[in-house]
């Protein structure tokens, strides 16, 4: 071969600036070197591929699992747009108890006097955007359905009242005066304490008789005589109401009010006052037991803690609230059971109008300690059923509320309770039992 020819091939064969690290060297290599680098260049791109590959491949499946765990959380979305319920309206003639339509809540619903509630008493906001139960509506009551009217007459039905059309020869609300021989209501008869005789002079030839004040004339002008004016009857015709809070007396020419026992007279002289008898130190308590003032009296009172049972037992803190002892770790029941149970006395006067907020129960957290995220409120025993409504009036408190109208005298229980809830796990319970007095008086 000449040597033109061999120093082409040998240029052929001559790999030059490959770089090897960080340093570029110029070398020439003959066929086998060369056939060489070249398969190990080639191992080395196909494992580059075979790792691009993999890592494609593991990116791909995590992003799959994550699509995938967002489906399965359809509710995810609800903080920023919680599932609500239509708005309910109140019946008519009627009165409706919350304002908030989200999944849980509830709404009550009442009517007013002279109604009856036809329906549901209570709805709650399902988790599918309906409310429970059915509408409620208050139909009214025929106040005719007792007969009402006396001797004879008819009831005819008005607006939320009634009215007695009367025989002849009978009057009254209610019939029950015969026309021809009912003297004046105002007027006390047939009493001689209760008559005078005028004052009369001449006056230019002619006699002019006067009465005192609280009497008025009465007889013929030959023979007359000042009877009393029963100024308690007066105002109560006159003006349609009471002139004492309590009881109107009738004195000769006056009258003066007075109060029922454990009542006294305030300034105005109309009206009554409790006396109360534990702040004035006049009850008889024993020691141990503890003066509750009522309308007109006072009680005494010493509560005791739930009796125990099994892991379950109570400790007296104060006078008016237990607390659980520890529990055992593996004692799910006494978990359960009521962390502390307090006790509350509260006086009511009778006819309060509703609704009437009575109670408030709420938490709070000890210092240095987060409180629990979720409160539940309910009405969990006693002997007063459809009488109260309990409902949350913020995020930590609730608020017990009489919705029916209470005569007295009587006394109602009732038991609330309010549990605990973190991370929608139960933590603890608390129950208050409130005890009702109710007074036989509206003052």
């Amino acid at each position: 071969m000449a040597p033109s020819v061999r120093r082409r091939c040998m240029l052929l064969l001559c790999l030059t600036a490959i770089q090897i690290g960080h340093a570029a060297v110029q070398t020439c290599m003959d066929k086998h070197q060369v056939v060489g680098v070249l398969r190990q260049m080639e191992k080395f791109l196909k494992g580059q591929e075979m790792r691009f590959t993999e890592g494609l491949r593991i990116m791909k499946s995590k992003l799959a699992t994550l699509q995938n765990s967002v489906s399965k959380l359809p509710q995810a979305d609800q903080s920023a747009a919680p599932t609500t319920c239509p708005s309910l309206e109140a019946p008519a003639h009627g009165s409706k108890f919350g304002s908030k339509y989200f999944v849980g809540h509830e709404v009550h619903f009442t009517c007013s006097q002279g109604y009856h509630l036809v329906g549901s008493a209570t709805r709650v906001c399902r988790d599918n955007g309906t409310w429970t139960g059915v509408g409620a509506i208050c139909k009214d009551i025929s106040e005719c359905v007792s007969n009402p009217c006396q001797n004879g007459g008819t009831c005819v039905e008005g607006a939320n009242q009634y009215k007695c059309t009367c025989p002849q020869n009978w009057s009254g609300s209610h019939c029950q005066h015969q026309t021809q021989t009912a003297p004046p209501e105002w007027s006390v008869m047939n009493d001689p304490a209760f008559s005078r005789r005028p004052r009369c002079a001449q006056v230019n030839r002619a006699q002019h008789c006067s009465c005192d004040a609280g009497f008025h004339m009465s007889g013929t002008s030959d023979n007359s005589i000042c009877q009393d004016v029963n100024e308690c009857e007066v105002y109560r015709l006159d003006q349609g109401g009471k002139l004492c809070i309590h009881e109107c007396v009738n004195v000769p020419g006056s009258y003066h009010c007075s109060c029922p026992s454990g009542f006294k007279l305030l300034p105005d002289g109309r009206g009554c006052e409790d006396v109360d008898e534990c702040l004035s130190q006049q009850h008889n308590c024993s020691r141990g037991t503890t003066c509750i003032n009522t309308g007109g009296g006072f009680q005494c009172v010493n509560p005791e803690c739930p009796r125990s049972h099994g892991n379950i037992s109570y400790v007296k803190t104060s006078p008016f609230q237990c607390e659980r002892n520890p529990c055992p770790m593996e004692s799910r029941s006494c978990h359960l059971a009521p962390k502390t149970v307090s006790f509350h006395y509260l006086s009511l006067t009778s006819n309060l109008q509703t609704p009437a907020t009575l109670f408030r129960m709420a938490t709070a957290a000890a210092p240095g300690r987060t409180g629990p995220d979720s409160l539940r409120f309910g009405i969990v025993g006693g002997n007063s059923r459809g009488i109260f409504v309990m409902q949350r009036s913020d995020r930590q408190t609730g608020e017990l509320i009489l919705v029916q109208q209470l005569r007295g005298p009587q006394e109602i229980s009732v038991d609330v309770d309010m549990s605990e809830y973190s991370d929608r796990t139960f933590q603890a319970k608390h129950v208050a039992r409130v005890h009702i007095m109710v007074s036989p008086y509206n003052f």
